[in-house]
């Protein structure tokens, strides 16, 4: 992959184009706190959208020379760039998607730096959800005035071409009934059902489809935002990204995945698991082709073996039927609707949804962290729901996370302990993923980054 040698001096497009001196020195400051090296690693990896690569740490080895340089001006701020992929520009200009991106990166890192970090607010009881809601308010992706039509679609980025073609089917059928589409922004899954609604959005002529992308520092350039995208957030961590999703959303569609797929899924029945959330409208359907049955069937077992068999009251296993998927979408959000107009709920916003804060708490993710997971069925349903998403975020920090793929180079495998009728069922998923090239991108030979000590 080619960089551009040029410098290249960008001008604001679509957010951000207002700075103040001392936000501009922050960001500039290697020093201080490492924002400008966050800005740098996110940037590199909005702009490296198309690369094929999930190592984290390869991108910025390929890239070590780009660098990004904020220009003040009596009238606002560019961006100067050097070395940037050339994959990124047509004709030596950057093209506008990949821009409107840049500039949201930027304006997402200003304001949880100057808004949300080490603010005792958005800290404790409630302080995560409140933060989650300030940051999705400033990106300007709360619409007040529109009734439920938000699907969130999650699903792997390493996928077969049979599941990636399925996945915009069932894109296409949302885009047809006027649904919009949220992912996680990436390749894969998160790509397909994003092109798949554009066409059936074109098709109906509904000029203004929202294809929202929700990432987070960590996971971005492996991940990097797909060029459907239109409106880009970057979340702090991992744990916020998921609470954003599921109080954004209104119905959810699982297409087959790896490790990240199951932590999602682990997080969002953890929180249903809630007795506060029991009357709460939640449209969850797990989907895929037909050939995906034998996926679902096993997720479904490790479900009901480490959770029990109440868990599967929550989901719906449904395969090789996107129409079918799509109505039970637009169902699910009449029933949103209806409940939220009853209760007095948002329909941008999910307040009601009770999130507890083992849900919250950020995970680092190492060797003492992981080791030390209590994965029992002795515990609350959610706790373990929890720590069983705990383990599934560590395993996708080992792989492809910077600090985690480090700290596997560094020590070896991360240790997973716990009870016998727990890692059972977990052993094996992962050694189906593994055995399914869900780990990774095809054609990458994957070395597990945990091993499971029963």
């Amino acid at each position: 992959m080619n960089a551009l040698k040029a410098e290249v001096v960008i001008s604001p497009s679509g957010s951000l184009d207002v700075l103040s001196q001392q936000e501009v020195a922050k960001l500039m400051d290697a020093g201080h706190g490492g924002v400008h090296d966050l800005l740098r690693r996110c940037s590199l990896a909005v702009l490296n959208c198309g690369g094929e690569i999930d190592d984290a740490r390869q991108v910025f080895r390929m890239f070590r020379n780009f660098e990004i340089e904020l220009v003040q001006q009596e009238r606002g701020i560019k961006l100067r760039l050097s070395n940037a992929p050339a994959a990124a520009f047509v004709d030596g200009k950057l093209i506008r998607g990949i821009r409107e991106h840049l500039f949201a990166v930027l304006r997402d890192i200003v304001y949880v730096t100057e808004e949300i970090a080490n603010r005792p607010e958005y800290s404790g009881p409630g302080g995560a959800t409140e933060a989650v809601f300030q940051i999705l308010r400033n990106a300007d992706v709360l619409r007040s005035r529109t009734d439920p039509n938000i699907v969130v679609c999650w699903g792997g980025h390493a996928i077969s071409r049979e599941e990636y073609d399925y996945s915009k089917a069932v894109g296409y059928e949302l885009g047809l009934r006027g649904l919009d589409v949220c992912t996680g922004c990436g390749p894969g899954a998160m790509k397909g059902p994003m092109k798949g609604a554009a066409v059936g959005h074109a098709k109906q002529r509904l000029a203004d489809g929202r294809y929202i992308g929700i990432t987070e520092p960590g996971i971005i350039a492996a991940e990097a935002p797909n060029p459907i995208v239109n409106a880009l957030v970057i979340l702090p961590d991992i744990e916020k990204r998921l609470e954003a999703f599921a109080r954004f959303g209104h119905g959810f569609v699982v297409f087959p995945g790896g490790v990240g797929t199951a932590e999602e899924i682990l997080y969002l029945l953890g929180v249903l698991f809630n007795p506060a959330n029991a009357q709460l409208p939640f449209p969850l359907v797990l989907t895929g082709p037909e050939s995906s049955a034998p996926y679902f069937a096993q997720l479904d077992r490790f479900l009901r073996g480490s959770l029990g068999d109440k868990v599967a009251e929550r989901y719906e296993i449904l395969v090789g039927d996107p129409a079918e998927v799509a109505r039970r979408m637009l169902t699910g959000m009449a029933a949103v609707k209806t409940y939220r107009r009853s209760t007095g709920d948002a329909f941008f916003f999910n307040w009601r949804l009770a999130v507890e804060e083992v849900f919250q708490l950020p995970f680092p993710g190492d060797h003492e962290s992981m080791a030390a997971l209590e994965l029992s069925r002795s515990q609350p349903t959610h706790e373990l729901a929890a720590n069983l998403r705990r383990a599934f975020s560590g395993i996708v920090a080992g792989n492809v996370k910077e600090h985690g793929v480090r700290a596997i180079e560094a020590r070896g495998p991360f240790e997973i302990h716990g009870d016998v009728e727990v890692l059972e069922p977990l052993d094996e998923l992962l050694r189906a993923f593994v055995r399914q090239s869900r780990m990774r991108l095809p054609g990458v030979e994957y070395t597990p980054c945990y091993r499971v000590v029963r």
